[in-house]
């Protein structure tokens, strides 16, 4: 049976502002986040190649009321908590989308197993992931405001049985105005879908970010014109189909076949990542 989350279409609506406020320069923060990624050495893999590029930065209204509707068993389910719900006061979710590099990217492109480079990009890179929520959450911290990064957070939880969580980081961006899903779920930005995301709650305000769409698949092509499927065929598994993803399917072959466990082993990755489906497709650095 394939899972029919995301076949009930959230509408789109115009960002809504919590309040008027002390209007921050958001640019400040994002040349901030962007020095960040160029500079860090642990944003690469021993300095043999980078993970990311230069990422997207979008800002959501903490009450915007999309984020309600992610409580549905159709969205994201129950486990899901309100920004308001991890910080008290929540005005603003900031909202990151590290795309992978063209190396990374590229060397994923053969059929087959995992490429070494996107193993590294998936694990190490999320630790650099880590890294950037806690820049940010930090920086705005020393503002003599609050933040935080749910992810990170000891009480952030994940049940891959009924996959949901109490955060979703890719329906976060798509309230941010980052980008819109695909067939396969992953979340395609003006950059494309190959990459990773990160957020953190503030009680700081930032303007909200344009939701430069109406469809939470737009920027799809097969969902938009029925053309494409490539994902389709790049799937190892066979999880991803005319009718979208099949979460279990794709579990099982990450986390019970996983057909990269002697590497896992040697780095001591808990699970095989795979980004076939975001990779050597039209959608892996731009909107089809």
């Amino acid at each position: 049976m394939f899972c029919l989350r995301y076949k009930h279409r959230i509408k789109s609506l115009p960002a809504v502002l919590c309040q008027e406020g002390n209007n921050t320069d958001q640019n400040v923060l994002c040349q901030k986040i962007y020095a960040l990624v160029a500079a860090a050495p642990e944003n690469s893999f021993h300095g043999a190649y980078r993970f990311y590029d230069q990422p997207l930065v979008g800002f959501a209204s903490a009450c915007d009321p999309l984020f309600a509707d992610l409580k549905k068993p159709s969205i994201v389910g129950h486990l899901f908590r309100a920004p308001a719900e991890w910080l008290s006061g929540a005005v603003t979710v900031i909202s990151m989308f590290l795309p992978f590099s063209e190396e990374v990217r590229r060397s994923n492109y053969p059929s087959g197993s995992t490429s070494e480079q996107w193993m590294h990009a998936r694990f190490k890179g999320e630790e650099f992931a880590n890294q950037v929520r806690k820049f940010v959450t930090e920086e705005i911290i020393a503002t003599g405001n609050c933040a935080v990064a749910p992810t990170i957070q000891s009480d952030f939880k994940a049940d891959f049985t009924a996959y949901t969580s109490s955060w979703s980081e890719r329906h976060v961006a798509y309230i941010a105005g980052l980008g819109t899903f695909s067939l396969n779920r992953s979340l395609i930005t003006e950059r494309g879908a190959a990459g990773r995301f990160a957020s953190v709650i503030t009680d700081l305000y930032f303007p909200p970010s344009p939701r430069l769409y109406s469809d939470p698949f737009q920027n799809c092509l097969y969902s938009r014109e029925g053309k494409c499927g490539a994902c389709i065929e790049r799937c190892p598994s066979g999880a991803i189909t005319p009718d979208g993803k099949d979460k279990y399917i794709c579990h099982q072959y990450l986390f019970v076949q996983n057909p990269m466990q002697n590497f896992n082993a040697q780095f001591g990755y808990p699970y095989s990542a795979c980004g076939k489906c975001q990779t050597k497709v039209p959608c892996e650095q731009q909107i089809p």
